[in-house]
């Protein structure tokens, strides 16, 4: 291992194994104390890659990370077994998080049950890793930070999700992206790209809005406007028949109560791929789909070649069009 908190536990506090059989070491994380459990617990079968794995991948893309999540009530998708196993979305973390982790108590939509959620928000490095050694592979976060009153803000961010339907795959994605691109640049806007770390691609926009419907209602005009120019390649409705050979681009990420994969987060799938953020140019270059599939390996070597590809989210947001 690397010379860091993975490496070098707490003095006098080697492993142990607690009551259930876990294994434990305590590790101090930027003045926090974590207890990490079963580091050799392997995750992606396929690949062999275990829990520290994961840990000191999220570790080492932290800097870059943190920026895009921070503010923002994330949603765990946690595989304690592995990609393989059982798995669950986790919301509510108030039963177990650590009294120094930031939460946020949020009202449930109207479409989930009523009550309230004590979101987790991922502000910091210890943060990452509390949720890294939870086996939250994924992190999913919304287009919205919170108030210091733990409101919803208005969105600052404005999303495409590309869905390919078989046989189409990313390839055509880019195709769409580069098409929206051109739509929403003569709009004023700036999007940024980044794959989903599955089969298809999101685009962002950064915006300024006092309305929370603002963006949902632009990103449905601009792919409805999509469907009917290229109705060959886009679809722009719910229907899953619809969509064969075609890319859905689902607008209804930036509903307010949704969430979509951060940017740097690894995905549940065969191996640790990533929802990596890529170039116009390599967008406009994709040929093949396993152009624009990268690993953490291949994320960590990009960020040490290009630094933060997915910045230009962090700009000042123009406002949504009318």
């Amino acid at each position: 291992m690397r010379d860091d908190f993975l490496s070098d536990p707490l003095a006098g506090s080697g492993p142990t194994r607690d009551a259930e059989g876990m294994t434990r070491v305590a590790v101090n994380v930027e003045g926090r104390r974590l207890s990490l459990s079963n580091l050799d617990k392997v995750l992606y079968p396929e690949t062999g890659f275990t829990k520290r794995d994961v840990i000191d991948y999220y570790r080492q893309v932290a800097p870059l990370m943190l920026p895009h999540i921070t503010g923002r009530p994330t949603t765990l998708r946690r595989f304690p077994d592995g990609v393989t196993g059982q798995w669950f979305y986790e919301k509510d973390v108030s039963r177990h998080a650590p009294d120094w982790l930031r939460t946020a108590r949020l009202a449930n939509s109207r479409d989930d049950d009523n009550g309230s959620n004590d979101y987790p928000v991922l502000d910091d490095l210890a943060s990452l890793v509390w949720a890294a050694n939870l086996a939250a592979l994924e992190l999913h976060v919304p287009q919205w930070t919170v108030t210091p009153d733990c409101e919803r803000a208005t969105p600052d961010r404005l999303v495409f999700d590309l869905d390919p339907g078989a046989p189409a795959t990313i390839v055509e994605c880019c195709r769409v992206a580069e098409a929206l691109r051109e739509m929403l640049t003569a709009d004023g806007l700036t999007p940024v790209p980044k794959t989903s770390g599955s089969k298809g691609m999101q685009l962002y926009c950064p915006v300024r809005t006092e309305m929370p419907d603002d963006t949902s209602r632009y990103a449905k005009a601009v792919a409805q406007r999509l469907a009917t120019e290229q109705p060959s390649l886009v679809v722009a409705t719910m229907t899953r028949s619809a969509r064969t050979g075609k890319v859905f681009i689902d607008w209804s990420q930036n509903n307010p109560s949704k969430t979509t994969v951060a940017p740097y987060s690894l995905r549940a799938k065969e191996a640790p791929t990533v929802s990596t953020p890529v170039t116009w140019d390599e967008v406009g270059g994709c040929t093949t789909a396993s152009e624009l599939r990268f690993e953490t390996n291949d994320v960590l070597e990009r960020i040490a070649a290009e630094g933060d590809l997915f910045a230009g989210v962090l700009g000042e947001g123009a406002p949504v069009p009318a």
